[in-house]
């Protein structure tokens, strides 16, 4: 097993994985992002282009099928692992396990597809160099904290090669783990952020998202266009989608949901990348008026890999992301699960708010950005060593810093790239090719 990993640096030596060039015919940034938009809701799309249009590292998020392509213009190792597909800084976060434990995992999975590990590491490495750049840091600090994110997954790679099975499986980040390793001046900050997260549940989200509604019951607020309550007949199809949703659960998980009753529904504009798909969220309400449960339904389009890899072995989108995130996640959502909707769509479910939190990217300093980037390079490391060869991969790695130092080079020749194609996108809004809007 190992040598296929020593065999791979034949194919593609680790320093070459530091080399990126925009290739001759390289697509048009801007035409990708138009292709997207013609699946998406119409009066949405320039949600997503003023979303994008408000910074490197806004446009790095929302651009995930750009790097996809340029990822596949490159030679790969054909060490295949359950990719995130979107691997950014802004992707991992925090959330509750089922035993209530606060763990830091990988949060998004849209774009989830067996593929070359190191496609991951490059869009996670990547993102921290556009961040710390858009933070004011030097490029020596965005090339430290790129590389820092590449060692940690190396080290941690080979040293998950050494272990049994279940104890790669059962491996875990738990938050209260993490304390001790963050700087004494910056702990308080972080317990204050995890707090705040434990208090993100559905009774949180009840009181932020919904009003008293004319016959006393909670109804999800109107606050258009980015929630949107919807009308009796598509309330009725939502019912129809639950009801399929439900066939994708566990016995005792329907049980469960059988005990609460479906209120009210509404669509919501999430995230950068995703704005324009079909995002709603579901109110629904158990025996007493404290006792929400709010999920989120979240169209799920073909990955941005699958044209560029081996297509999906599950012809639905919505149990493609739910099989990606069971593999990937050290713990998952007891609410995740996959339905058809209206038009043959594919949707998954889960939680809206289960002491969901993330990092502010903004607020990091160098030396913080350094530390969280090791921390997500080894959360990725656990991830893949999960569903791809762990010993191959690591023998491919090796013990040098070769990797390491070639993923710190690709990761500022592509935070510069990815400020020409932001500039891009400006210029076609500019222009009028594409119309953004700004919200609040």
């Amino acid at each position: 097993m190992t040598d296929s990993g020593r065999e791979a640096r034949k194919l593609v030596p680790r320093s070459s994985q530091g080399t990126w060039q925009a290739p001759k015919g390289r697509p048009d940034p801007v035409a990708i992002l138009e292709a997207q938009a013609a699946t998406r809701v119409e009066e949405l799309v320039p949600i997503r282009y003023g979303r994008m249009a408000a910074s490197d590292f806004a446009f790095l998020r929302g651009a995930p099928a750009i790097m996809a392509a340029d990822l596949a213009s490159t030679p790969n190792t054909g060490l295949t692992v359950q990719l995130c597909g979107d691997a950014h800084l802004s992707n991992f976060g925090f959330f509750a396990s089922p035993e209530r434990a606060l763990l830091f995992d990988l949060n998004d999975f849209d774009e989830t597809l067996p593929g070359p590990f190191e496609w991951d590491v490059k869009r996670l490495a990547a993102s921290i160099a556009v961040a710390s750049r858009q933070n004011g840091h030097t490029e020596s600090a965005a090339r430290d904290a790129a590389q820092s994110a590449a060692h940690a997954y190396r080290e941690h790679m080979r040293d998950l090669a050494g272990r049994g099975e279940l104890d790669v499986w059962y491996e875990r980040v738990d938050t209260e783990d993490l304390l001790p390793t963050i700087r004494k001046r910056n702990r308080a900050q972080a317990q204050q952020m995890l707090a705040k997260a434990r208090t993100r549940t559905s009774l949180h989200a009840l009181r932020k998202l919904t009003e008293e509604g004319p016959d006393g019951t909670p109804r999800i607020k109107q606050e258009p266009p980015l929630l949107q309550p919807i009308n009796k007949s598509d309330l009725g199809l939502v019912h129809d989608a639950f009801e399929n949703y439900l066939r994708s659960m566990s016995e005792e998980r329907r049980q469960l949901l059988d005990r609460f009753r479906l209120v009210d529904a509404a669509m919501k504009v999430v995230g950068v990348g995703s704005v324009g798909t079909r995002c709603f969220v579901v109110l629904l309400a158990g025996k007493t008026r404290d006792d929400p449960l709010m999920l989120q339904i979240k169209e799920a389009e073909k990955s941005v890999l699958a044209a560029h890899l081996t297509p999906a072995r599950h012809p639905h989108q919505g149990e493609r992301v739910v099989a990606g995130q069971r593999l990937l996640q050290a713990a998952n959502d007891i609410f995740l699960g996959w339905a058809t909707g209206p038009a043959g769509r594919f949707f998954y479910w889960r939680q809206l708010r289960d002491m969901k939190g993330s990092v502010e990217i903004e607020s990091l300093d160098a030396k913080m950005l350094f530390r969280y980037a090791e921390i997500c390079g080894r959360t990725l490391a656990r991830a893949h060593a999960r569903s791809g060869s762990r010993t191959e991969i690591a023998a491919y790695l090796g013990r040098s810093d070769s990797f390491d130092r070639a993923i710190a080079s690709w990761s500022i020749a592509y935070a510069a790239q990815t400020s020409t194609d932001h500039a891009a996108l400006l210029t076609a809004i500019e222009q009028g090719r594409v119309k953004a809007v700004t919200d609040v």
